[in-house]
């Protein structure tokens, strides 16, 4: 996969499959986009970045925050000229409650960041891609939103529209060179494990084994890349043979 002359932007690129995606997008060629909210860390990866020849941009921006979004793209197209690949990974899910002791606001939290962010970003960023034919949109949900997780409604709800919002926004834009697929990754290695190839052992897919940030890299990628031109619409679930559970 060469990603030469291409520009691509991460949300939640400071850690964990944000991170991996993003060296991975550099190591083959792309110029590269970093949102975040955690600024210490989003810098390291800008320097990762930069240490592989690219030229990466980072911003501290809450993705809810559709103002600071809009201003973010508006920078950086006016740096770039254009955004080729957008990967809307970050995302709020570190949250085990009872429904019924769930409350509003939370639910408010979760929406903002997990739905209302994806949409935000995707936004702000998919008129370019129309205008010159070409965007590859890849959306990081979870297997959480295709069965439902007890005890975690909010994250669940929020990623089983994330897909619906994939598929929907995949069909008004197949025809102008715009793709829009998902990713539903399963059990994940711990996001503060700087060794994207990380895993441990798991009951809850049959290979007994959490996911690495690079195989979840590895997908991504690929759906960003020339060989997935005919693939939209799509979420693909990246789980080891998930239990469902």
């Amino acid at each position: 996969m060469d990603f030469s002359n291409k520009v691509a932007l991460v949300t939640g690129a400071a850690v964990g499959i944000g991170r991996a995606t993003a060296l991975q997008l550099a190591e083959r060629g792309a110029d590269m986009i970093l949102l975040d909210i955690n600024e210490e860390k989003l810098n390291a990866v800008k320097a990762e970045c930069a240490a592989l020849g690219r030229d990466a941009q980072s911003f501290v921006c809450d993705i809810s925050d559709e103002a600071k979004v809009n201003d973010v793209i508006a920078t950086v197209m006016a740096h770039f000229g254009k955004i080729d690949i957008l990967v809307n990974n970050a995302a709020l899910w570190r949250e085990f409650t009872p429904f019924t002791e769930l409350s509003a606001e939370k639910w408010h939290l979760f929406f903002n960041i997990n739905v209302f962010g994806t949409v935000y970003v995707t936004r702000a960023v998919l008129p370019a891609m129309l205008t010159q034919g070409f965007g590859r949109v890849i959306n990081v949900a979870s297997v959480a939103g295709v069965y439902g997780n007890g005890t975690m409604t909010a994250y669940s709800a929020t990623k089983g529209a994330v897909i619906s919002l994939t598929k929907a926004l995949a069909k008004e834009v197949a025809d102008k060179g715009v793709t829009v697929n998902a990713i539903s990754p399963g059990s994940v290695s711990d996001s503060s494990d700087e060794n994207v190839d990380a895993v441990t052992s798991s009951s809850l897919s049959y290979m007994g084994r959490t996911g690495s940030d690079r195989e979840n890299a590895n997908l991504i990628c690929f759906l960003a890349s020339e060989g997935a031109g005919y693939i939209s619409g799509q979420n693909i679930q990246i789980d080891g043979c998930r239990k469902r559970l």
